[in-house]
């Protein structure tokens, strides 16, 4: 069972404090939605969590299992379990798809004997076009591919907790049925956490959250059970913005 503890987490960026005392368990297994308006600090929580330059922690922790997330450098944070799935995934030119994943996977000390034919079943599960495998990783992707793309590389990663940075930003309906269902489906094949950061609950009809958190004002507010999701797309946001 991994663990995902973050305690009274506040975080500044440029000198303005954007999160003030947060606090999440993550479980293996759990699907973890964190919504609220923009601004709110959403996104700050996950580039918070995997070390992003210019985010900075003033209180509180993070731990993975019982290690000290945040004294470790990203890529030793990736290496540890956790996942990002950013809202705008980064092109990188010149670099294939299997290569960055072959060096991931080193990394880990994981076996690389068959990881193209893995890489190949898991974009055909999500329908991502085969031939892309073989082009940089993200360059000249539409935003669809480019979601595509990084959910195969969470497949094949298979980390502990994966962070989905507003997943549905720029997916058409197809794109986003299939990335949101290969998650869900980690969630009961590899045992994945799942920390997703959304404004709208249409990506729930396939990734299926156990908990629901309303973050507003770099606090969250409210947890609840999936129907708080559904409750919001009625009310919005107003009665939680003071």
């Amino acid at each position: 069972m991994t663990i995902l503890e973050i305690k009274n987490l506040a975080v500044s960026v440029g000198g303005s404090q954007i999160l003030n005392d947060v606090s999440l368990t993550i479980k293996s297994g759990e699907v973890h939605a964190v919504m609220g308006p923009n601004g709110a600090g959403k996104s700050t929580l996950s580039a918070a969590l995997m070390g992003k330059p210019g985010y900075v922690v003033t209180g509180g922790s993070v731990k993975l299992d019982g290690v000290d997330v945040l004294a470790l450098p990203t890529w030793q944070r990736a290496t540890a379990g956790l996942h990002l799935i950013m809202q705008y995934p980064t092109e990188i030119p010149g670099v294939m798809l299997q290569d960055a994943m072959s060096a991931a996977l080193d990394a880990r000390k994981r076996d690389t004997t068959n990881l193209r034919s893995l890489i190949a079943t898991e974009a055909t599960r999500i329908s991502f076009d085969t031939e892309l495998v073989d082009r940089a990783v993200n360059v000249d992707f539409s935003g669809g591919e480019k979601k595509r793309n990084e959910t195969v590389q969470l497949a094949v990663l298979q980390p502990k907790i994966a962070i989905l940075d507003e997943l549905d930003s720029g997916l058409d309906i197809d794109a986003l049925r299939d990335c949101a269902q290969r998650v869900e489906d980690a969630t009961r094949e590899m045992n994945l956490g799942v920390l997703v950061i959304t404004h709208y609950s249409r990506l729930f009809e396939q990734l299926k959250p156990d908990f629901v958190h309303i973050l507003t004002n770099g606090r969250i507010v409210k947890s609840a059970g999936p129907e708080l999701a559904d409750e919001l797309e009625v009310t919005g946001y107003s009665a939680y913005s003071n």
